[in-house]
Order: structure tokens, then sequence, then C-alpha cells
């Protein structure tokens, strides 16, 4: 009886130092982990900021053409406005 219960607390111990030994390789490669994930994140981080710009960049064109657009659509809806008065003129008289 005695051998048995030696035997359980023996094996006790070596499963309770082993988990020890688990938990703090456990640790450290989270330690690891969060470590690289920083480094990619703030790579991340630098190519989103590049797509900002590039974004903003392309924007700034589309922004620039429809203006240029607008521009000119108002001028011919000034020469129609024209030439309906005319119209209108012609058509009283």
């Amino acid at each position: 009886m005695k051998k048995i219960m030696l035997s359980v607390i023996a094996v006790m111990c070596v499963a309770g130092f082993s988990s020890l030994s688990f938990a703090e390789d456990m640790g450290k490669m989270k330690g690891e982990m969060m470590g690289e994930m920083k480094g990619e994140m703030k790579g991340m981080k630098g190519e989103t900021g590049e797509m900002k710009g590039e974004m903003k960049g392309k924007h700034d064109e589309m922004k620039g053409e429809m203006k240029g657009k607008h521009d000119e659509m108002k001028g011919e809806m000034k020469g129609m406005k024209g030439e309906m008065g005319e119209m209108k003129g012609a058509m009283g008289k």
C-alpha cells in the first residue's frame, strides 16, 4: 500500500513540475508571437498610409475632371438658355 501511495505521489509531483515547465514555455511563445504581430502591424500601418495617399491623389484628380465637365455643361446650358429666349421671342411676336 505504501509503495502505491509513493508511486501516486511521485507521479503527481512529476506532473506538477511538467505543467509548470509547459506554462513557462507557453508564456515565452506568447511573448514571441506578440513581438512578431506588433512588427507586422507596423508594416500594415505603413501600407495603409500609402494607400490613403494614392486614393487621395485619385480623388483630387477625379474631382478636377468633374469640375471641368461641370463648367463645360454650365456653358452649354447658358447657350441653350439664350436659344430658348430667342425662340420664345419669335413665338410671341
